[in-house]
């Protein structure tokens, strides 16, 4: 599978959030609501997953500096 570039990455990660916060503030924007859309599919496809979700954890841990430990919510062991 070929990867992102961080650069890239981030870019995508920071007009998802930011796409999200005018969505929330605008809920009646359907402009706002297909371009973060398009960005949560560019993420799914650019990191091999299926939902937004998993796409910006997967996103989060190829950035520099990510954590290379296992920070799930639930700790089995």
């Amino acid at each position: 599978m070929l990867m992102a570039h961080p650069a890239v990455l981030r870019n995508l990660i920071d007009q998802y959030e930011a796409l999200a916060a005018l969505d929330a503030s605008h809920a009646d924007s359907a402009q706002v609501r297909r371009r973060m859309n398009d960005v949560a599919y560019t993420l799914c496809v650019s990191t091999g997953t299926r939902d937004i979700d998993a796409a910006l954890i997967a996103a989060r841990h190829r950035l520099p500096g990510a954590r290379t430990l296992n920070d799930s919510a639930l700790n089995v062991g």
